[in-house]
């Protein structure tokens, strides 16, 4: 990387820490803790806009839910639209940078339709364990036929 490249991306860590944007010990932080530090930055960033996720009663969740859906469906076209995919067009290109950009938005909007739902990181991390158990179930027995109740103890 080239020492501007460096500088600058050090000069904006700095400012990001010192705007406690990003917590000051996020270079010494455990790998395990970090899905948990992004919800809590969610968490924070959602109240400073005036979104209190831990406030909302049921007819605001369902607002907001559908907020989220429809920023999530956006991302993905923007997500879509990294990658060249119209076959007719020439002048396209991949954009790796993009790319990433739209899957870290994704996280953004689904952190918070999460909120909306009640869970937390450790919420996530239960049920992703078990309904990735249960792909892997499906994958076992070849998955010929779908199964309503697989999915109804997450």
């Amino acid at each position: 990387m080239e020492t501007r490249a460096v500088a600058a991306e050090c000069a904006f860590a700095h400012n990001c820490l010192a705007r406690r944007l990003i917590p000051a010990n996020f270079m010494a932080m455990e790998k395990t803790d970090t899905l948990r530090e992004m919800f809590r930055m969610q968490q924070a960033l959602n109240e400073r806009i005036g979104v209190r996720t831990t406030e909302m009663k049921e007819a605001d969740r369902a607002v907001w839910l559908l907020n989220y859906c429809r920023a999530m469906n956006q991302e993905i076209a923007e997500l879509t639209d990294s990658v060249p995919w119209k076959w007719w067009a020439k002048y396209q290109k991949f954009d790796l940078q993009n790319a990433r950009v739209e899957v870290v938005d994704l996280f953004h909007f689904l952190i918070s339709a999460a909120q909306v739902l009640g869970m937390t990181a450790d919420d996530v991390f239960e049920a992703y364990l078990k309904k990735n158990a249960v792909n892997f179930q499906r994958q076992e027995s070849g998955y010929q036929k779908k199964n309503e109740n697989d999915s109804k103890h997450i």
